[in-house]
């Protein structure tokens, strides 16, 4: 009785908790949309230097991203203002290509969108000039029906997409929301990663751009740490590459004391969800012992899995033959950068989406 009343309190207490960070959550977004609501009904109309004459600039706090649309539809380009400011975008707008170029060399924007069909630059030309300014801005084609051929081709210029016009907010909310994904997905695969040799203790709430290797301690190929101790037994748990590439863990599925492996057999699992994931003996031996906290605190390999999240210790059968297949030191921070450039190709080809558990164990694990 003692057991399903205690049972019964946590799971109150988790379901209160999500509740709570769900209202919180909520009533957060409804207060940040009433501001740019707010923000919204001024549109700042400004003028550098007389060269910008048709400009109408709308900030809001902490922006996502900042867009210029140019398109000599009014209409459009009050859609654009009145559907992505909402969204959480800087948006400026002019009508014309000139003017649009000449807030392209002052200011850095993000994406740049631009009707096809307009008097004085035609989208085509702007397409053009932008990408020449500004290589690392993306250039977005706003096209009606008769025009998507061309649409098309200004991708041989640079152009990354086009938008259909007419379009619902719901359409062009998901269009800019996408592109902003594959954008920051393209830009962290161009980042040079961060790899460090560290203690157990300092790879501890290591930034998500940061890769922390434990000194001391070899790598599996299927990303498992090994720590000899000083009996000659090893400690076993998953590395930060793991760590950082599965995200939240919700159970694991621990190995049997007594039992023996063989290098490359399945150690032990994590779960989340409807997902889990094996990871295999980085050795041959018996294990020894189990981390048992992980069964009722799974979230310590999150937070510390390099120390209070080890998962077992086994006995190796011949460790001095097996050390030759793990890495230590440099050696380790070499193959991180290749490991790290390969989950962020990945996760580009999937468009910045999380990748499923099956996805990374055949890829990274075997």
């Amino acid at each position: 009785m003692t057991v399903l009343l205690v049972i019964f309190m946590l799971l109150a207490f988790v379901g209160i908790d999500y509740l709570v960070r769900e209202t919180t959550r909520r009533m957060r977004e409804n207060r940040q949309r009433a501001a740019r609501e707010e923000i919204l009904k001024v549109a700042v109309r400004l003028d550098i230097a007389g060269e910008v004459k048709t400009l109408k600039r709308i900030e809001v706090p902490e922006p996502r991203a900042r867009i210029l649309a140019v398109d000599d539809e009014g209409i459009v380009l009050d859609s654009f203002r009145r559907i992505l400011v909402l969204e959480g975008y800087n948006v400026d707008t002019v009508e014309n290509g000139p003017e649009a170029l000449n807030l392209v060399q002052r200011h850095d924007y993000d994406f740049v969108f631009t009707d096809l069909k307009m008097p004085i630059m035609d989208g085509v030309e702007v397409v053009k000039a932008v990408k020449h300014l500004r290589p690392d801005v993306d250039v977005v084609v706003i096209t009606g029906y008769a025009t998507i051929e061309t649409a098309v081709e200004t991708m041989k210029h640079g152009a990354s997409e086009y938008v259909q016009k007419p379009f619902t907010a719901e359409e062009l909310s998901e269009f800019v929301n996408r592109l902003l994904v594959k954008r920051q997905s393209r830009l962290d695969a161009q980042k040079e990663p961060t790899v460090r040799i560290v203690s157990p203790t300092q790879a501890e709430g290591s930034p998500a751009g940061e890769f922390c290797v434990p000194g001391g301690s070899f790598i599996s190929p299927g990303h498992a740490w090994v720590r000899i101790e000083p009996d000659g037994q090893v400690r076993v748990g998953i590395d930060d590459f793991a760590h950082k590439a599965l995200g939240i863990i919700s159970a694991v599925g621990l190995p049997d004391p007594g039992k023996t492996f063989q290098a490359g057999d399945p150690l032990f699992t994590l779960k989340r969800g409807d997902e889990e994931i094996h990871f295999r003996a980085p050795i041959t031996g018996k294990v020894v012992e189990d981390n048992a906290r992980l069964k009722g605190e799974p979230f310590l390999i999150d937070n510390s899995p390099y120390k209070d999240g080890w998962v077992c210790r086994i006995k190796p059968a011949d460790l001095a033959a097996e050390l030759g297949a793990l890495r230590i030191g440099r050696p380790v921070v070499e193959w991180y950068g290749e490991e790290i450039k390969r989950l962020r190709d990945l996760k580009a080809e999937n468009e910045g989406k999380d990748l499923a558990w099956g996805t990374l164990e055949s890829r990274f694990l075997q």
